[in-house]
């Protein structure tokens, strides 16, 4: 694990102990810290008991504590911790900070963040499949489901690449990036900000912990983010932000088979603009962007089945998200859309998607959102009430023919129906290989 004797003799709360908290509970331990820890779920709790102090922060004095560490799932605006902590004169941090705060006591390296509303976990592993690629020593963490913490540190000259929410970036108050870059912005998580500004200042922090002669990397798709790289801009030594496009790269995307469709040709885009920020030549990340295998759930290729391809974009959780899946498969006499749509909406329309419904042949709603979609869609493209996700994905088969797409990209949250997003991608990679696969000979119906 990541650890530092920074921490020793220090002491610390932490609030919220799944992956992440437990991460930061065992390397404050191993640094020498003290540690008073909580979850309202009695498992975590009880696989501490011995360890260190069990007790809520909120309900305990924080007289000497150097910090309470809070998961990123706690909201800051409406809990109570803030502002208990706050009446200590006590910090709320998360587990990235802690990262940050060991960093001088690891051996010589770098750190990229990169933050936005979409396209984070694919740019991430693209970047550090890149550097691996590259034969360079790297580490992958944070927002992507691996907490940073828990890792082994890297040997001299590695690269720290870390997906960073905004809740993350809330916690974080010294992490100086190498690379900073935000891939875009629009408008989610606005129960937890105030407005749209709220949010868009809250990923902008990333950029104002770094030193001027650190490098900025930006998208170019929405004018909040082209905002801050231009005040970056002109913050920074010259030469250190730069926004990219991709239309340099849209040539050489047809060899990508996992980066298909405009959104990734930006987030390629990207992610070259850090390697060669980090010194990587075109001869080592051009092979690699090639070889990139995707993320599971981010328009994953489940199944082709007769000649009928099957994909799995489960994490298109808003309609800025989904919208880029449906831009991938522009209008063509031999391959028809079939779109599953619908969940837990966060919002009443259906927005960034609108001007790609053209690319659809027919629509299937599914979950609470799917009475809304419906008749948003219906005077559009012929629409299918389904409901329930297995139903749709029957209907779908059954009228698809080879070239078409069954293609679920919600553009809603998951937990109408399902725990997370990835549990609603293994559903529908589950429920596709059972529809598909042949009944043994005689077996009864």
């Amino acid at each position: 694990m990541i650890t530092t004797p920074a921490f020793a003799g220090k002491k610390f709360a932490v609030l919220g102990l799944a992956r992440s908290g437990m991460a930061a509970v065992n390397s404050l331990l191993a640094g020498g810290a003290t540690v008073t820890a909580w979850d309202s779920r009695e498992e975590p709790r009880r696989a501490l008991e011995g360890r260190c102090d069990l007790a809520d922060p909120v309900n305990i004095e924080l007289t000497g504590f150097d910090g309470v560490v809070v998961s990123p799932g706690v909201p800051l605006n409406q809990h109570p911790i803030a502002g208990h902590a706050a009446s200590f004169g006590v910090p709320v941090i998360g587990d990235i900070e802690l990262f940050a705060i060991a960093r001088p006591s690891l051996p010589a390296h770098r750190v990229v963040g990169i933050t936005g509303t979409n396209g984070k976990s694919t740019t991430t592993a693209l970047l550090h499949h890149i550097i691996q690629s590259a034969a360079l020593p790297t580490r992958m963490g944070g927002n992507i489901g691996l907490p940073i913490l828990s890792q082994n540190p890297l040997d001299a000259g590695g690269v720290y690449v870390l997906e960073l929410s905004s809740y993350q970036i809330d916690l974080t108050h010294s992490l100086q990036c190498d690379v900073a870059t935000l891939l875009n912005l629009t408008p989610d998580h606005l129960d937890r900000y105030d407005g749209f500004a709220g949010y868009a200042a809250s990923k902008a922090r990333l950029f104002a912990m770094q030193r001027s002669d650190q490098f900025a990397v930006f998208g170019t798709s929405d004018a909040k983010t082209q905002a801050i790289a231009a005040r970056e801009s002109q913050l920074r030594d010259p030469g250190k932000v730069r926004s990219v496009d991709g239309a340099d790269l849209a040539a050489l995307q047809a060899d990508w088979p996992s980066l298909q469709g405009p959104h990734n040709l930006q987030n390629a885009a990207v992610a070259v603009a850090i390697a060669e920020a980090l010194g990587l030549s075109r001869a080592q990340w051009g092979p690699a962007l090639a070889s990139f295998r995707g993320l599971p759930h981010r328009m994953e290729r489940v199944a082709d089945v007769n000649g009928v391809m099957f994909i799995n974009d489960s994490k298109a959780t808003n309609p800025a998200s989904a919208a880029p899946a449906l831009a991938a498969f522009p209008p063509n006499p031999r391959r028809r859309i079939h779109w599953i749509v619908g969940g837990l909406p966060k919002d009443d329309n259906l927005g960034e998607c609108m001007p790609f419904v053209k690319n659809v042949a027919a629509a299937y709603t599914i979950g609470e959102a799917g009475p809304l979609f419906a008749n948003l869609l219906d005077d559009i493209v012929p629409v299918t009430r389904s409901e329930m996700m297995c139903e749709a994905i029957r209907q779908a088969m059954a009228v698809a023919v080879p070239g078409d797409v069954v293609l679920l990209s919600p553009a809603c949250a998951s937990f109408d129906q399902f725990r997370d997003y990835e549990a609603r991608g293994d559903a529908f990679r589950q429920i596709v290989e059972a529809l598909s696969t042949p009944e043994p000979a005689g077996a009864k119906r």
